[in-house]
């Protein structure tokens, strides 16, 4: 009795299992694995906190460091370099004693100016990238869900009465808004009506099918996918006043395609498996099945493509900038910090240097811890490292 005990007491530690491992130690062992995207994952970290101190430090009344303080007997001074004391009033000196990025060409301190442009890159690149994906999950799981369900003519005709009567606020007569919707208030009522009947009359033209809704938003992914991106957005942004929000928006509105291509994949796999299924077999509502069970099951994709997104919006918020199209001046950021560098290229070449490879680093990083999650949350992708 003895032996078996102690033979069963062997085979039970020789086939004991190891500790179940939670999914953020199991992304995290992943992640220290990929060298390049823990690499960016540090830049980026690194750079939130140098955008948020330079909320601290450079917003506000009186900012402990003055990006917009113009000091013309000390321009284009070179970086380290310390102020001329006999010159500058005691409000006017550097709170560190020393100019360490240099001043432009107007005397600005360039250290105080590239942290309010961290700032300014990351609530773009952050906001616009949030809206980009708001949609492009929202629009996605539409296609993926609800894709072979059909949009009826009555519906279509109501969706432009509305859109015209919203782009038309303001602008158009009372009378003419009051019979846009009457007419939308009476197509709706058809439909009902024809829903509840099988009259074959003149109804039934507005209950017609005419196309799916799969249809309908995949077209609308092409269709924004052939006009290039940056000079849509340059086109709405010269058009519209200038203003961080407008770019942000702009911004988000014109990048959400990838975003709901990957969505909509993701559903309609998902919709045909067992747990969705089940779940509508109980009566779980729509809404709760999509978001409950669903989104965060196609969210993988989603946080890849953000990621990167991140960058491409910081790199477009630079062009803009540096375009004249951008945040608009007494405000600094890292695409005109480099626009005003471009005019002193050999007598300041830091004007040029300092926010381009800022700019470089940044995105590089974002787009190396993109690519490290991509690897990441693919299973099939985890043997290369």
């Amino acid at each position: 009795m003895q032996d078996s005990a102690s033979e069963h007491t062997f085979l039970t530690d020789s086939f004991e299992l190891p500790p179940q491992q939670t999914r953020l130690q199991e992304f995290w062992i992943q992640l220290r694995k990929n060298r390049l995207a823990l690499m960016g994952l540090v830049i980026f970290l690194v750079f939130f906190v140098i955008a948020l101190t330079g909320r601290l430090l450079t917003f506000g009344t009186s900012p402990l460091l003055d990006p917009s303080m113009v000091r013309l007997q000390e321009k284009l001074r070179p970086p380290l370099s310390r102020p001329n004391m006999e010159s500058l009033l005691p409000e006017e000196m550097p709170p560190m004693g020393v100019y360490l990025l240099g001043t432009d060409e107007l005397g600005r301190d360039v250290f105080a100016r590239m942290l309010q442009g961290a700032w300014v890159s990351l609530s773009v690149g952050f906001v616009a990238v949030g809206i980009a994906v708001f949609i492009g999950i929202l629009l996605g799981g539409l296609a993926g869900y609800y894709g072979q369900n059909p949009i009826r003519v009555g519906e279509v005709l109501i969706a432009v009465l509305v859109i015209w009567m919203a782009l038309g606020w303001g602008k158009l007569s009372t009378l003419i808004l009051v019979v846009l919707a009457l007419a939308a208030v009476a197509i709706a009522a058809a439909l009902v009506v024809q829903r509840d009947s099988d009259s074959r009359g003149l109804l039934h033209v507005f209950s017609a099918h005419f196309l799916s809704v799969d249809m309908v938003i995949t077209g609308l992914i092409d269709i924004m996918l052939c006009f290039p991106s940056f000079f849509l957005i340059l086109t709405v942004v010269a058009l519209l006043p200038a203003s961080i929000y407008n770019i942000m928006i702009v911004i988000g509105i014109t990048s959400w395609m990838g975003a709901a291509r990957f969505v909509r994949a993701e559903f309609l796999s998902l919709r045909e498996q067992d747990f969705v299924a089940a779940a509508r077999a109980l009566g779980v509502p729509d809404w709760r099945i999509i978001f409950r069970h669903m989104v965060p099951n196609a969210i993988a994709p989603v946080l890849v493509s953000a990621t990167i997104g991140i960058a491409g919006a910081i790199l477009t918020e630079a062009g803009l900038s540096f375009l004249g199209f951008g945040v608009p001046p007494p405000d600094a950021t890292w695409g005109n910090i480099l626009s005003d560098g471009k005019n002193y290229l050999f007598d300041a070449p830091w004007l040029t240097f300092i926010p381009g490879i800022a700019i470089l680093v940044v995105v590089l990083s974002f787009n190396l811890f993109g690519e490290g999650l991509r690897d990441i949350l693919n299973p099939k992708l985890r043997e290369r490292h």
